[in-house]
């Protein structure tokens, strides 16, 4: 568990160890032993002024997602993933728990073992929030694919079962956008068939949809081939139009915090700065060693 804050505001965020990137991702499954302890780093705690842990009062928003959202570390930065800027755009009695993954799809998420390390912990009250796809899509890799009207939703069940079954509200997110323009500079989509998928089984379900798919969509092209870059993990060495610098990761984490609020699964009390200009300072990437 880490702590960091600026302008006199601090926001608890919890993390796993420094994962891998997407392309080096290994075939991973989780002891039991290794789920336990996952589970205990990622414990949202509450301090007092003076610094000492106090019973367990406040919500959590947990996050079961892939890169996109995940938290990165010193060795990956400028990269950003949206769940590191969210605190940003949340009060201070709604902790965000991100157990992101680089990497993960809905499938090899569960295979591991890393939404039982979830429901180890959440508790009547607090949120999940998934946001799955990008690594879904990956047909040549059956660790991680899964087909949009079969098993992507059978898998995405298991979370708002999961869920559910320990008081929790379940919420689902369409994947954000990857930075695609074609020739006449329009942004073009990019996931197929996963968010219409996961637009039915929310129908379906009863269970609140934050639409990041059309939302950043919508973003990128307003901002156009040219400044959408700024947003991206676009560097000397390197063009990634998948993963954000601290620009992007905020600019997600402003819609994701607006649609919790728009979709009434977050009061106005819970929400804040959403119209706010955050300062790409308040990113932080910590030491792989320090976790």
């Amino acid at each position: 568990m880490r702590s960091w804050g600026a302008a006199g505001s601090s926001w608890l965020v919890a993390q796993f160890p420094a994962p891998l990137r997407e392309e080096r991702l290994p075939k991973v499954s989780l002891t039991r032993r290794q789920v336990t302890v996952a589970a205990l780093a990622a414990v949202p705690v509450a301090f007092s002024a003076t610094g000492t842990a106090q019973a367990r009062e406040q919500r959590t928003l947990y996050i079961a997602g892939d890169s996109t959202a995940a938290q990165k570390y010193s060795d990956a930065a400028p990269e950003t993933g949206w769940g590191m800027a969210l605190p940003f755009f949340l009060c201070k009695d709604l902790a965000v728990a991100n157990h992101a993954v680089n990497g993960r799809s809905s499938k090899s998420f569960v295979d591991e073992g890393r939404l039982d390390a979830i429901l180890g912990l959440i508790r009547p009250g607090d949120f999940l929030l998934v946001q799955f796809a990008h690594n879904d899509e990956k047909s040549a890799d059956p660790t991680r694919y899964t087909e949009p009207w079969t098993t992507y939703q059978d898998y995405l069940r298991r979370y708002l079962d999961g869920a559910r079954a320990k008081g929790a509200r379940p919420v689902l997110a369409t994947p954000v956008e990857r930075r695609k323009f074609d020739a006449n500079g329009n942004a073009v989509p990019t996931h197929g068939e996963y968010p219409a998928a996961m637009r039915a089984l929310a129908g379906e379900e009863g269970v609140a949809l934050l639409d990041i798919q059309a939302l950043s969509l919508a973003l990128w092209q307003r901002l156009g081939v040219e400044e959408t870059k700024k947003y991206f993990n676009w560097t000397d060495t390197e063009q990634d139009n998948t993963h954000f610098n601290p620009p992007g990761a905020i600019a997600v984490a402003r819609l994701v915090a607006g649609e919790l609020l728009k979709r009434r699964v977050l009061a106005p009390r819970d929400v804040r700065r959403l119209d706010a200009e955050i300062p790409e300072s308040w990113i932080t990437w910590p030491s792989p060693a320090a976790v």
